[in-house]
């Protein structure tokens, strides 16, 4: 009974969270319903942010009782739930008098019957296929793909679910190998279901896997289909499930694809406030863009680049927006303390581990030798070819790569520029990935060879959704403009 009360207030908190960023208003007749197209839409938005959201929650609530030595986990994931859903209160009363400024849906009329047909058929085959290989691949790595799913992420996990007082001595340098200074998103979340369970189930593992990687189909399908319609969103799915490399990584059991979850949540809610499609009043979407944020830097080191990059991007576009007439600027005071309120709690969380329970890491361990291999033109060559390699084959396609064929697209059918904020994060951290190549300790072949595929790979499921915000016919542009909202409503 526990684990099914368990995983039902994993969701239920996770929703809780979601809906303190996206409520829906009552206070307007305007807002009393939403139209169809978009209620399912928002619905599918909202389930998939709460399974994402829900398991960083249960994983600050696990570390927490561990650090306090209480057991009692039902008791405190009860108290976590109502005390988000008390936050969500909150906004939603702050923001009863508004409504959602949701874009004219896109006809299917307006496309080809053929057209529309053949995209609903290839979505259903990619997810059919998608599930199949998930099945197969879980079936035969019950522990996981590979060598970081074990001797890493599921290995934390053991030491926070078997270690009872003793938990610490897993964060130790004398396994170094394991990496005891990652983040513990994803280790205590499977902690967390263990205990429910009272058994280590490896099953617990490979279904939250699975999860987020089905979680990230889902948000990026929302996204798209609240803002360019059903067409763009079927399409950026099926650019995502037919990468081989993104679904056979959803089984593996790394953390890649759930970092990759919340870069594409947090990039997600910040479009969705600054296009005004879900905001409401009380910048509600921008808390949620800095927990989500918050939540990446807490599942891998990445996310920590992540956000700095993200923070940056929010200035710059700030920046931009001051050259705009006034009543097009972005109040940036308001819109950064919201966001940082956002991730200021789980960044707090993440010094508290650094500081006090893991070790040094190993990349800044030698700040002299570092600034000495900068400076190598060798290794800046050898880091640049092989970028630019793992650009074209990082998602294992079998004969043109992805990339070629999103670009092609956005090349004919991009008829909106890209979201430069967003996109600069992107570049910021792919930026930040290959000065970490430039300063790592290990022999750099060896360290691109194992990991710059599975880096490319976290940025992809966000760079679709930005390719794909930038197509739409002209049609439905128009029906997002704010007279044709205002008509609509």
């Amino acid at each position: 009974m526990e684990p099914v009360l368990g995983v039902a207030l994993c969701l239920a908190t996770g929703f809780a969270l979601a809906m303190a960023g996206f409520p829906i208003a009552t206070g307007s007749a305007r807002s009393a319903s939403l139209p169809e197209p978009h209620l399912w839409d928002y619905l599918l938005l909202m389930a998939s942010l709460s399974v994402g959201f829900g398991l960083g929650v249960f994983s600050i609530v696990f570390f927490l009782n561990r650090v306090l030595g209480s057991k009692h986990f039902l008791v405190t994931d009860v108290s976590a739930f109502a005390a988000l859903l008390g936050i969500a209160a909150l906004f939603r009363r702050r923001t009863s008098e508004s409504v959602f400024s949701l874009p004219t849906p896109l006809s299917f009329k307006a496309s080809s019957p053929w057209f529309l047909r053949l995209t609903a058929l290839a979505l259903f085959v990619s997810i059919s296929v998608a599930i199949y290989c998930v099945i197969a691949q879980t079936r035969a790595h019950p522990h996981g793909g590979g060598w970081d799913a074990f001797a890493i992420w599921n290995l934390h996990a053991r030491f926070l679910f078997r270690g009872g007082p003793h938990w610490r001595d897993g964060f130790t340098p004398l396994l170094s190998w394991s990496h005891p200074d990652y983040p513990l998103l994803l280790p205590a979340s499977i902690a967390h279901f263990w205990s429910l369970l009272g058994t280590a189930d490896p099953r617990v593992p490979a279904v939250i896997a699975i999860a987020f990687t089905f979680a990230t189909v889902g948000l990026l399908f929302a996204t798209l289909a609240i803002s360019r319609g059903r067409i763009s969103a079927m399409m950026g799915c099926i650019a995502l499930l037919t990468t081989p490399a993104f679904v056979e990584q959803g089984t593996w059991q790394y953390a890649d694809v759930p970092l990759s979850f919340f870069f594409l949540a947090t990039i997600a809610c910040l479009h969705l406030n600054d296009g005004r499609l879900l905001q409401s009043p009380g910048s509600g979407s921008l808390f949620l863009a800095g927990i989500a944020s918050g939540f990446a830097a807490w599942t891998k080191n990445e996310g920590v680049l992540f956000l700095a990059a993200m923070i940056v991007a929010r200035q710059w576009a700030f920046i931009q927006s001051s050259r705009r007439p006034a009543q097009q600027k972005v109040p940036f005071s308001r819109h950064s303390a919201m966001f940082l309120a956002g991730c200021a709690p789980v960044l707090a969380l993440i010094i508290y581990f650094k500081h006090w329970i893991a070790p040094p890491g190993d990349l800044f361990s030698s700040p002299d030798v570092m600034l000495l291999r900068m400076v190598q033109p060798a290794r800046l060559w050898a880091v640049t070819k092989w970028f630019g390699k793992d650009l074209l084959r990082f998602g294992d396609w079998l004969l043109v790569p992805g990339t070629v064929l999103v670009a092609i697209y956005y090349g004919i059918c991009g008829r909106r520029g890209i979201n430069g904020g967003a996109a600069l994060g992107l570049v910021l951290t792919l930026a930040g990935y290959f000065f970490i190549y430039l300063i790592t300790p290990y022999d750099i072949y060896w360290h691109l060879r194992f990991s710059s595929a599975r880096l490319f790979l976290q940025l992809w499921p966000s760079t679709l959704l930005l390719v794909f915000l930038s197509s739409g016919s002209r049609q439905q542009e128009a029906g997002n403009s704010p007279t044709a909202r205002e008509q609509t409503a």
